[in-house]
């Protein structure tokens, strides 16, 4: 059964976590790391993903895909952004095709 609120739950753990001890949590650590740190953390996961697409395995695609999208919202987080911002981001773009919104910001 899906939660669609798991992600508003996840990202306000996260900034929670953002004055918790480094070396007592792990968003806290990458936080404290820096944006170099995360930005690591998201290609890696994102190069996890394609090796396990390439495995065929569902499961663990999505497990990587789920490692993907939690460090993605540390790096929302790290930005002062948070899961709201993605989805008007998503909802601004629905209905539009994506070679015309593509055209649109770069005319933008």
């Amino acid at each position: 059964m899906t939660d669609p609120a798991i992600l508003d739950r996840l990202a306000a753990t996260i900034e929670a976590r953002k004055s918790a001890d480094p070396s007592a949590s792990y968003v806290a650590r990458l936080l404290h790391e820096g944006e170099d740190k995360i930005l690591r953390k998201v290609a890696e996961e994102a190069v996890e993903i394609l090796l396990a697409s390439k495995d065929g395995d569902k499961q663990h695609i999505a497990r990587e895909t789920a490692d993907l999208w939690f460090h993605c919202l540390v790096l929302l987080a790290h930005h002062g952004l948070g899961p709201d911002d993605v989805l008007n981001e998503l909802l601004r773009r629905e209905g539009t095709s994506g070679i015309d919104e593509k055209a649109l910001r770069k005319m933008g």
